[in-house]
């Protein structure tokens, strides 16, 4: 009888263990996935840390995150602007020719903006468009006729989701007023450019999977 007692408690014993265990699980692992999944999302925003840490400024801290994405929207500028320019000139579709008047009025503003902010918080900014930018400006300016039209869609597309996404995770985080008014009206705009280029039908919707 004893025994029995005993081995019961043990069971019990063991159950409550088990119980505090599963709690503590359910507990942090939803913790776990959300910083593994907030990682993942950082990094394929793509922003550069430039290690000169948090600034304070009259419209707030300025971070790196925000001096990264200030210098982002202008170099989107420098490739796109042209390359909206092309699509207006040289798009046989006329759903092509408007995606390049919205890409050209809308990064016309936000570079003007960028400017500004650059100027205004002391961020450095580049006056041309990266390697990448530069060979999609390049494969949009070779291709001709129709080719063109789906080659300029497709590489603004792909280009458009990326700033969105690093858009969303500035609004997000940042703390300085400028940078929020930078990533409200960038929202707009970039969703535009995405919905106008959608518009055309040539998106090709398995080339905006990244790859794992």
């Amino acid at each position: 009888m004893r025994s029995a007692m005993t081995s019961g408690r043990a069971v019990g014993t063991m159950l409550i263990v088990l119980a505090v265990v599963g709690t503590l699980a359910a507990l942090l692992l939803p913790i776990h996935w959300f910083d593994g999944n907030r990682s993942i999302a950082v990094a394929r925003s793509g922003w550069q840390d430039d290690g000169k840490g948090t600034w304070k400024t009259e419209y707030g801290p300025l971070t790196p995150l925000d001096r990264d994405f200030i210098q982002k929207v202008r170099a989107a500028a420098l490739w796109e602007l042209p390359a909206g320019e092309a699509a207006k000139e040289r798009g046989t579709r006329r759903s092509v020719r408007t995606a390049g008047d919205h890409l050209v009025d809308g990064h016309t503003e936000l570079d003007k903006r960028a400017i500004k902010a650059g100027r205004t918080l002391n961020v450095p900014l580049p006056s041309e468009p990266t390697g990448d930018q530069q060979a999609y400006l390049k494969e949009i300016q070779n291709a001709q006729g129709a080719q063109f039209d789906r080659v300029f869609v497709n590489d603004l597309r792909r280009q458009a989701g990326t700033v969105f996404g690093l858009i969303g995770l500035v609004r997000d985080q940042t703390r300085n007023s400028m940078v929020r008014s930078l990533t409200t009206r960038a929202n707009s705009v970039v969703l535009d450019h995405i919905t106008v280029l959608e518009d055309t039908g040539l998106v090709d919707y398995k080339g905006l999977v990244p790859a794992e």
